[in-house]
């Protein structure tokens, strides 16, 4: 009697061990890369006008390598432009970013496999872009490569004003064209 109530807790214990070592593994697998210093690009300009362009130099971005998917956030306010009154018409105009000081992107990169990121490879990504409370869905593809200890991801899409409800005056409307074109840069590290 004794013997076996030993035996079920030997197993037990067993169990266990075998529950926290397959744990560790698999953490150890699902890595975590980020950055706050990712790069993401804007360009709404017209030919003969001045140029709408802007960047964002610290973009959030958190990558899961075992699932593929991925976050990105920015500070609006931290888009810089070379004429500082189009930023602060940018700022309290069209994106109201004292009201909505954020943009978030959450989605996957379809098949991700970090195995294959050491080779350069193009993967499909989509999620749900949040700019201004408004949600749209975004499809494009994004470039992922490992570089020594880091993944460089880029990536590149379309979106219009109207998708997030942003007004375009009719005095500039000839002036910011009718598609905005995002670009993505990130340079992400292994989370410690």
């Amino acid at each position: 009697m004794e013997g076996r109530r030993i035996l079920r807790k030997l197993n037990l214990m067993k169990k266990v061990l075998f529950f926290l070592f397959f744990s560790v593994t698999i953490s150890g697998v699902s890595q975590t890369y980020f950055t706050r210093t990712g790069s993401t690009n804007f360009k709404a300009s017209v030919t003969a006008f001045e140029p709408v362009e802007s960047t964002n130099k610290s973009t959030t971005v958190i990558l899961k390598t075992r699932t593929g998917s991925i976050a990105a956030q920015l500070f609006i306010t931290a888009f810089q432009f070379r004429v500082a009154l189009m930023q602060e018409h940018f700022n309290e105009n069209y994106m109201d970013s004292n009201k909505y000081p954020k943009a978030v992107f959450r989605g996957e990169i379809a098949d991700f496999n970090f195995t294959e990121a050491s080779i350069q490879k193009e993967y499909n990504l989509s999620g749900t872009l949040t700019i201004r409370g408004v949600k749209k869905e975004i499809n494009t593809t994004a470039t992922v490569t490992l570089d020594g200890d880091k993944i460089i991801l880029s990536s590149g899409f379309t979106v219009a004003p109207q998708d997030f409800d942003i007004a375009i005056p009719k005095i500039v409307r000839k002036k910011i064209a009718e598609t905005i074109h995002i670009t993505l840069n990130y340079e992400l590290v292994e989370k410690k």
